[in-house]
């Protein structure tokens, strides 16, 4: 793949580059904030490297849609780079049903029903996996799950729940866990199995394959007219309480150091910096966190289906991945410390950092679209690691919450959900003024994004997949 210089251009700010991969009418978009906000994350010291996707958004003291890199052994780690939710991230599950399975819109509403029945959606609901011990979660990631929860993780052939992922288990100084006060456990425990709200979904859809890139979705088990399950959350509480109890140990870092930028709200400090290491590691147990959440969701949905669809209903892992966090990666053998806020990673065919699974074709990057739009499954290029191996995360919030809520009437939201057509895309809230703020008004065309990341020459499509149903959370 050649990369097409319209989709990227190299913005010169007081305090260094900025690299944006987008077109032109979605730079145009962007507007200025960005850039400001841009200045202020390049003022953190020795910062290599930043860089927007497509979907870059005004965020709090950083654009979602950021990569930002620094070497590992002068770096810095910044809680607001990483974002609030930390671990946030999407999985997708293949099944064998078809797209005609599901062709009868009271058989889709009854499905939902079955699966919220199983996933609380309420923000602040009770999960329903109490017997998990929550620090075998947040030590082991998905190898500190019952075996009942990992259904297939004893039979080979058949086993992806703990190999078809990013990473299924987080390492670090567990001393860590210490820091966070006990109410704040008994909290994170009460959350795991719990969806979220905001743009977190659980959503079924049809698969049509990319000709060009054919060969690779089927051998990652894709077919036309396949459902499979889409699922967006993340670390829940823990994540919360990570950036609620390290925030204030490295703004005092910062203010000992002497740093800081014309934002007070964008935080960071040095990697061996005592408050660094600590949010580092416990960084990582909220990714460990995050990934056995999205695992325990995706079980749920199995019995949803089982339930509904009859006990020939399969599901099995597609992928997982992860578009909040840090992590120490290697790039061209030098070791870097790179930040993804609203970013995917999508590593092309035979990067030595693809699970054993997909070494020869990449992985999977799950990429959602805004709820009524298509969804995309894309691989990563080559050519991609002049991005870091980064990609977007999604469509883009283009307004906010309260504009949204502002501008766009509930017929408008009906009609791009259309409802009351055999195609309709069935959501689990019947008033459709409690998720008015999510609806696909309110984010970017998501054919543009994709079409700025294929062109720029940072991965390319493998399938288009068209929703059938929604479950949101509140």
């Amino acid at each position: 793949m050649i990369p097409n210089e319209t989709y990227y251009r190299r913005i010169d700010l007081p305090a260094g580059d900025l690299h944006v991969f987008a077109g032109d009418a979605l730079f145009r978009a962007m507007g200025a904030k960005p850039l400001e906000i841009a200045n202020n994350n390049l003022q953190i010291p020795n910062i290599r490297y930043m860089s927007y996707t497509p979907d870059a958004h005004v965020g709090v003291g950083t654009c979602i849609g950021t990569t930002a890199v620094w070497q590992a052994d002068e770096g810095f780690v910044s809680p607001t780079i990483v974002g609030s939710d930390i671990g946030c991230g999407m999985r997708v599950h293949l099944t064998n049903l078809d797209a005609d399975d599901l062709k009868d819109v009271k058989l889709r509403r009854k499905l939902v029903k079955a699966i919220e029945k199983r996933i609380p959606t309420e923000n602040h609901a009770r999960g329903h996996f109490s017997d998990i011990r929550l620090e075998d979660v947040l030590i082991k990631g998905l190898h500190g799950l019952p075996g009942k929860y990992v259904p297939d993780a004893y039979t080979p052939r058949r086993a992806t729940s703990l190999t078809h992922v990013e990473h299924a288990r987080f390492r670090y100084d567990e001393d860590a866990l210490n820091r966070i006060p006990e109410h704040l456990w008994h909290r994170a425990h009460r959350q795991l199995g719990t969806l979220g709200g905001g743009n977190h979904f659980v959503e079924l859809q049809a698969v049509t394959l990319d000709e060009a890139n054919r060969d690779i979705g089927e051998r990652w088990g894709l077919r036309d007219g396949q459902v499979i399950v889409m699922i967006h959350s993340g670390s829940r509480s823990w994540g919360g309480a990570v950036n609620q109890h390290c925030g204030s140990e490295v703004v005092k870092t910062m203010r000992k150091l002497g740093l800081g930028t014309a934002d007070p709200k964008l935080a960071f400090a040095p990697l061996d910096s005592e408050a660094g290491a600590t949010y580092v590691n416990l960084m990582y147990a909220a990714l460990n966190f995050a990934v056995a959440n999205r695992h325990l969701l995706a079980f749920a949905v199995r019995d949803a289906l089982r339930e509904t669809l009859g006990p020939q209903a399969e599901t099995r892992t597609l992928y997982d991945l992860m578009h909040n966090y840090a992590l120490e990666e290697s790039h061209d053998g030098e070791p870097l410390f790179v930040h993804r806020k609203g970013a995917t990673r999508s590593l092309p065919p035979g990067h030595p950092d693809n699970p054993e699974p997909y070494r020869e074709t990449g992985h999977p990057a799950l990429i959602p679209g805004s709820m009524g739009t298509s969804s995309y499954l894309m691989v990563g290029v080559p050519s991609g690691a002049r991005n870091y191996h980064s990609i977007c995360h999604g469509a883009g919030r283009v307004r906010s919450r309260n504009a949204t809520k502002q501008l766009v009437t509930v017929d408008e939201f009906a009609a791009s959900l259309r409802v009351g057509q055999e195609d309709e895309v069935v959501v689990n809230h019947r008033a459709l003024e409690a998720i008015i703020d999510e609806s696909p008004q309110a984010y970017k065309d998501v054919d543009q994004i994709i079409e700025s990341v294929a062109g720029a020459g940072l991965a390319a499509v493998v399938a288009k997949c068209r929703p059938l149903a929604t479950v949101k959370g509140v």
